[in-house]
Parts: C-alpha cells; structure tokens; sequence
C-alpha cells in the first residue's frame, strides 16, 4: 500500500463525486493501485475547465480512504476509485508555503523551482512521512474561546495523543471536525429557520446534521450536511421536513399543523456561500427517499 495525491476540481471534465469515486484515465491506473487500501488527499490545481479557468487553490484539502478500483464500463481505458472515510481538512494547505516548503518534495526542482511535469500528472504517490505532514497542518484548527473552555473541562480526549492518521479514522475526531465545517459553513446559523444563537460562552446552539446518515454511507462532508436547530434537527432526522434540489423546504403531511411557522417565510434553505458546501443533489435525493414521510 501506499498514500497518493488525487487532484481535482469542482469543473472537473471527469465523472467525479470525491466523497465516494473518482475517475480517472489508464496513465494513472498503476500508481492508484499501490495506493488501495490505503489514504490519499485531494489536490485542487489553479488551473480548471470553468470560465474562470485560474481560479483553483493550488492546495490540499480533503482526504479518504482507496477502497477499490473497478474499470468504466462505459468508457475505454478509463477507472473508478471507489473511496470512504472522506473527510475536508480544517484549512487548505497550498502546495508551496513562503520560503520555498513544498509540502511534496517530489514538486521541487534542484534549482528551487516547481517541477510543472511532475505537477502535471493527476494522480501521484507521496512518501508516507509528506502525506501526515500534509493532514497535521490541515486538520490543525485554532480553538475558539468556548471550544478551549470545553477542552480545560473535559478530560483530554484520548485521539490527542495518537498519531495523525489513527486521529483522521477514528469516529469521534471525525464527529468534531463534521460539526466544526458544518457549523463554519453555515455561520452557526440554522438553514431551516435562520435563528443564529449563540450563548454567553460563545458556543452556537446550531446543530450540523448529516443528510445521508453515517450509518447509511453517508459522509462526513459539508455537502452531506446542514446546519439545524434542535428542533429543525429532530424534525428533519424524523422525516417530517426534507429539501428539493433547488432547495425548497418540503413539509410531510404528518407533521404539526402548524409547522409552517418555524420555517423561514421564503420556503428555501439558508446557503452557505461557497457553492461547493451546498447541499449536494445525491444526498437530498437520499433523504426523501428514505426518510421524508410523505
């Protein structure tokens, strides 16, 4: 086994959904089949196929888990990584930090420079000691005065003290960072109804709820999340309240009579305002399908 750097981007020309597959042509088919079995973390370049075609963040910012490689059905030569364990970084980490770090030296030339042929090539491995360096900066967010108060109260979780990579799988980091990107994304305010409360310690009362639930194959991802009061939360997980794909709120006939009046009076979702945190379709789908009582 071993670790790789994926890069895509929303615009992709390829049929990629990165929490679940990737797609890829044969060129990259031997390198990504060293890597099954173990982690990778996407890299979105500058350069896309959109009309704004130098926009990208030349960085790091998710990782998964290479699950298996199957080859397209449809179209020749070409493959699909099938992955888990997604998960967005807390920051992105750009390729070249000032100073002239490159977080993988395989990019550096001798004479200092970028080696654009090696930068080229959408999927590549990384030595193992690179790729934890690249999650430890990545999955390194700055506490805020209410989540410090919480951690001097508490007993020291026990994944503080684990290397990176055990911290990146295990579930109970992966609950935290979810809310804390959820929560981000939304700033702390319910798409639902548009309360944003906080209390006197700083701490939101929004809640982050997954569409498509963990133990469905739901994934930790921002696009597989929304940001809920306690109420909008136990109505959405109970099938009562559900999302169209252009974000319309969709009220179950079973529901209080009166539940009109807690949704905000425009009908839609409160969106984050990066279009790649929004709700994505698949998992909105998911939810009416299987939840919403209709």
């Amino acid at each position: 086994m071993a670790n790789a750097v994926f890069t895509t981007s929303e615009s992709s020309a390829y049929d990629d959904q990165i929490e679940r597959w990737y797609h890829f042509p044969k060129t990259y088919l031997a390198h990504a089949q060293q890597a099954v079995g173990d982690l990778i973390v996407y890299y979105e370049p500058r350069r896309t196929t959109g009309p704004n075609s130098a926009t990208g963040r030349q960085a790091y910012f998710a990782m998964a888990r290479l699950d298996r490689i199957e080859a397209d059905t449809t179209r020749p030569d070409h493959f699909y990584a099938y992955l888990s364990q997604f998960l967005e970084f807390d920051r992105a980490v750009p390729f070249r930090e000032q100073g002239g770090l490159y977080y993988e030296s395989g990019l550096k030339k001798d004479d200092g420079s970028t080696n654009k042929g090696a930068f080229g090539r959408s999927v590549r491995l990384i030595p193992r000691d690179e790729f934890e360096r690249i999650l430890q900066v990545g999955m390194t967010a700055p506490l805020t005065a209410w989540e410090q108060a919480d951690r001097i109260a508490e007993p020291v979780p026990e994944y503080v003290t684990r290397p990176i990579i055990e911290q990146v799988v295990s579930r109970k980091f992966r609950d935290a960072a979810f809310r804390r990107h959820v929560r981000n994304a939304y700033n702390n305010t319910c798409a639902v109804t548009g309360l944003r409360l906080i209390n006197g310690g700083g701490r939101p009362e929004v809640q982050a709820a997954h569409i498509r639930p963990v133990e469905q194959d739901g994934p930790d991802t921002v696009r597989n999340g929304i940001a809920l009061t306690g109420t909008a939360h136990w109505l959405f997980d109970r099938g009562l309240i559900s999302f169209d794909d252009d974000y319309r709120i969709l009220l179950s006939p079973h529901g209080p009579d009166d539940l009109d009046k807690l949704i905000r009076a425009e009908r839609r979702l409160l969106l984050p305002e990066h279009p790649e945190w929004r709700p994505h379709a698949t998992y909105l789908r998911w939810h009416r399908e299987h939840r919403l009582k209709a």
